[in-house]
């Protein structure tokens, strides 16, 4: 069955480039009406506040026959974005898809990074998340329908040298969504992580000619169409480069029960390899499993 969203209206942050972009068009080219918003800054953020690229970008899917309107809020600004959204319902009524895809650049070793870059990435990327998700919830509780995702990152879910400001804010991300998927159930807000991997404005210093070729940013963009379809999954962390698609999770092991007495941490310490198998482990449904899970565990160790 094709995929398509007419009817439906999405806002794509960061989308003058890119794979914003690329998300934008793709949208568009399926039905969507689209608010392309871009602050038209520099990659680390430090200026820049034309909406050049998201004019140009709107430009484009008007001129192939889609609707699109240009915004130029910085996302770190709740009032510019909550003013995005009313724009958006003033044009079109409704909000059905939410991309989180702004983000900026400022990478060193810890050792070298000054607190002001770690925050500046932290606002953008997480805050800029925040801002614009709570400037729809309300409208997509209403409509009792929405599709949010959230851009994450490898440098997030595994580590990355002189990222340490972005792998906190992107893996803080999937925590975001961890909890919104479920509070946005029971009004069908699906809510989903996307971990690209592509050649952006962001990448080109960072990779070869011959992979950055491979990791076109449209190549990422079907997993995107599909984490804010309709029939769209929830609470996914879904990775995406070069044409493939692989799925990350955060999960569980079985453990093992020690108690708390004078010799628990050295057993701890004795049994760590089997305290990290993988063997059987699982994904908890919220965080509340961990704990009934110990619980469970203390309380058969007692009986």
């Amino acid at each position: 069955m094709t995929i398509r969203f007419d009817g439906r209206v999405a806002i794509v942050t960061g989308a003058g480039g890119g794979l914003g972009r690329q998300h934008a068009l793709a949208l568009a080219a399926r039905g969507a009406s689209v608010v392309v918003n871009d602050l038209g800054g520099t990659l680390d953020g430090s200026s820049g506040g034309a909406p050049t690229a998201a004019n140009a970008v709107a430009d484009e899917i008007r001129a192939a026959g889609g609707k699109a309107i240009a915004n130029g809020a910085s996302v770190t600004d709740f009032a510019a974005v909550q003013a995005m959204v009313a724009m958006a319902m003033t044009e079109w009524g409704r909000v059905d898809i939410l991309v989180n895809n702004a983000g900026i650049l400022r990478d060193k070793s810890f050792a070298k990074m000054e607190i002001d870059d770690f925050r500046a990435v932290m606002d953008v990327h997480l805050m800029g998340a925040v801002h614009c998700t709570k400037a729809v919830w309300e409208t997509m509780r209403a409509q009792n329908y929405g599709r949010i995702v959230m851009t994450t990152s490898s440098s997030g879910l595994f580590g990355n040298f002189g990222q340490s400001n972005y792998g906190a804010a992107k893996m803080a991300l999937v925590g975001l969504m961890q909890t919104l998927s479920i509070e946005g159930a029971k009004n069908d807000i699906r809510v989903n992580c996307l971990a690209p991997t592509a050649a952006t404005r962001m990448t080109d210093k960072l990779l070869p000619e011959s992979m950055l070729r491979l990791l076109e940013a449209g190549a990422v963009t079907p997993g995107l169409l599909a984490l804010v379809a309709e029939g769209a999954p929830t609470r996914a962390i879904l990775c995406a480069g070069a044409g493939s698609f692989e799925r990350a999770h955060v999960t569980l092991t079985q453990g093992i029960f020690v108690g708390h007495d004078d010799e628990s941490p050295e057993q701890i310490a004795a049994r760590f390899d089997e305290i990290s198998s993988r063997d059987d482990e699982t994904v908890p449904e919220s965080g509340a499993a961990q704990g009934t899970i110990e619980i469970g565990k203390a309380m058969r160790a007692a009986g």
